[in-house]
């Protein structure tokens, strides 16, 4: 009880300090041991198989939280079902000019422009060495602002850290970094999903039910496409065979943030207003990639009913952050007891049975206006 009370009077405190300064003090705590830790096992009905392991539930921590494989082994005590490391590039760099995160709280919302800060590939490694996963890993490569081939970057993060992941994701999604989500058109996506894919071959196998398989490769797309670009880009990754899809990253969109006094900072928006259009593109996604295809939904969960919301429009799994900085360690405990309450409610013996079950809603929505 004194705990918890010592860890919501903490949380307080933190989000008095600027943004980026509070994620720095939260990840020296998180170090340090100070989050909460789950006491129980999850409901069986929450697991989920996908991508070749079982997940204990869906929510999971999404990349840019854990940029340097600090705090995984948190996340996974504190009771998220998987967590996503980095981004992490093959060199240390510092990332954009300071300061580069601002809230928006009338909106609950983050806009920031970080540009890939992290300590390199080395570093990242290190640390997943002296820490074994304790759970499920996902690990997050990005490339070089400096960069000319970036796809070679992507390649050398493969084949460096995959054998120490769940599952990597290829993040061409981020607006910091000048010309990443150029990577997601024509010939340059389907010259880097080949790519990572041969340097994913050549990477440690996972077994599967006494079967080897290759670490599963997930793509991260942002939430500002069109229609056209949408089907072109599902189209490379099935035929790439792409294991997954992570959708989506932050907007350039600024329309529901009008008024807010950082509205204008340059960078990418996260948290509630994204909510919609994230969701959207998730369903759309769902629609043309399949309904057996594995899709991570992620954008603007702030609450357990949007969880159950992301899920309905076509997610197997879900991925929190900036809901998680302004509502705290009670959202994964409020997810948690909101998919349950929606599986007793239809009688569903698994979360699974969410998934796309109400995708048609969010897929008939018009395309979400591209930003200016």
């Amino acid at each position: 009880m004194i705990r918890n009370q010592v860890l919501k009077l903490a949380q307080h405190c933190v989000r008095m300090l600027g943004a980026e300064q509070a994620h720095d003090l939260s990840i020296s705590a998180l170090c340090a041991g100070l989050h909460p830790i789950a006491k129980e096992p999850d409901d069986p009905r929450l697991a989920v198989r996908l991508l070749g392991q079982k997940f204990p539930n869906p929510i999971g921590i999404a990349a840019g939280f854990d940029k340097n494989a600090q705090v995984y082994n948190a996340m996974h005590q504190m009771g998220f079902g998987f967590a996503e490391a980095g981004t992490v590039t093959p060199l240390a760099q510092i990332g954009n000019a300071k300061p580069r995160a601002f809230r928006l709280p009338k909106h609950r919302a983050i806009i920031n422009r970080y540009g890939f800060n992290n300590e390199g590939m080395d570093a990242f490694q290190q640390c997943l060495k002296d820490a074994p996963a304790q759970g499920i890993l996902g690990i997050n490569v990005g490339a070089n602002k400096l960069t000319k081939d970036k796809a070679a970057d992507y390649a050398a993060c493969i084949e460096k850290l995959a054998q120490y992941a769940a599952y990597i994701t290829i993040n061409i999604s981020s607006p910091n970094t000048p010309g990443l989500r150029g990577l997601q058109v024509g010939a340059a996506l389907d010259d880097l999903l080949a790519r990572v894919v041969e340097a994913r071959d050549k990477a440690a196998r996972i077994r599967v039910e006494g079967n080897e398989m290759p670490k599963p490769l997930l793509l991260k797309i942002a939430p500002d496409v069109s229609e056209d670009h949408l089907d072109a880009i599902v189209k490379s990754v099935l035929d790439h065979r792409i294991e997954g899809m992570i959708v989506s990253n932050t907007t350039f969109d600024r329309q529901s943030v009008v008024g807010s006094s950082n509205a204008k900072q340059a960078g990418g928006l996260s948290g509630a207003p994204l909510f919609d259009r994230s969701t959207i593109i998730l369903a759309k996604t769902r629609e043309r990639a399949g309904r057996a295809f594995p899709l991570i939904g992620v954008g603007g969960i702030s609450s357990g009913e949007q969880a159950v919301q992301k899920l309905e429009a076509g997610a197997n799994l879900i991925q929190l952050y900036t809901g998680f900085v302004y509502n705290g360690f009670e959202l994964l405990a409020d997810v948690k007891k909101e998919l349950i309450a929606a599986m007793d409610k239809e009688g569903f013996s698994r979360v699974s049975v969410l998934t796309s079950s109400n995708v048609q809603e969010w897929a008939s929505k018009p395309f979400p206006t591209l930003p200016v």
